[in-house]
């Protein structure tokens, strides 16, 4: 599949308004530009960047439509929480944390941030320490191909503790015991750009939320 039937494809599963698309469009350009300098994206995986990573991290807005503070744990390129920025860009208030530990990929995140008006706040940070320093109340917590389901439910406790909702990506092999994740619900939502591989909703409790609530 050449670029153009790639990105004809991508908007197929994951439409975007133009204004996005515009930013979109952009943001791939730049990829082209960095990905091999800093490691971001593979030949083959960029070959396929439309299908593979915009559309699969578009879909996810659609999952918790009302949240417009994010925050995206292990950021990498981008995926997914510079694409959610992209289609939050005209929304008022809006805007996602990306979480990046390494310094060069931090300097592409705030390179395309600029080049796209993406509303993103950029952190060159471990999660841990990140997340103290982030003040907003969280609507939603994502990630992507960062770690088990477990291990990003333990990394976004102090947002899932305060109401906010996970959206995590699940590849076809994701495997967990439901008992590791503690006092938090659990659903999943079949993903547009792999009918094999679904999306984890995480969110507390109702119960464990209201005897949170109790406690003085």
């Amino acid at each position: 599949m050449n670029r153009e039937d790639d990105r004809r494809v991508a908007l197929r599963l994951a439409p975007v308004s133009h204004e996005t698309l515009r930013r979109l469009d952009a943001y791939v350009a730049l990829l082209g530009k960095w990905r091999k300098t800093i490691n971001l994206l593979s030949e083959s995986s960029f070959q396929e960047v439309w299908t593979r990573h915009i559309a699969d991290c578009a879909q996810l807005l659609a999952l918790a439509p009302e949240a417009r503070v994010w925050v995206d744990m292990g950021a990498g390129a981008g995926f997914p929480g510079l694409v959610i920025a992209m289609q939050l860009a005209e929304q008022p208030g809006a805007h996602v944390h990306l979480i990046e530990s390494d310094q060069r990929k931090c300097a592409f995140l705030r390179e395309a941030a600029r080049e796209t008006g993406a509303p993103a706040v950029i952190h060159n940070a471990r999660i841990e320490d990140a997340a103290p320093q982030i003040a907003d109340i969280v609507d939603a917590v994502t990630a992507r191909a960062l770690a088990p389901l477990p291990r990003l439910v333990a990394f976004a406790k102090i947002w899932l503790d305060n109401q906010a909702v996970g959206v995590f990506p699940q590849g076809k092999a994701s495997k967990f015991d439901r008992s590791d994740l503690g006092n938090f619900d659990i659903e999943f939502s079949k993903s547009r750009t792999d009918p094999a591989s679904h999306i984890a909703l995480i969110r507390p409790r109702s119960g464990a939320a209201a005897a949170d609530a109790a406690e003085p």
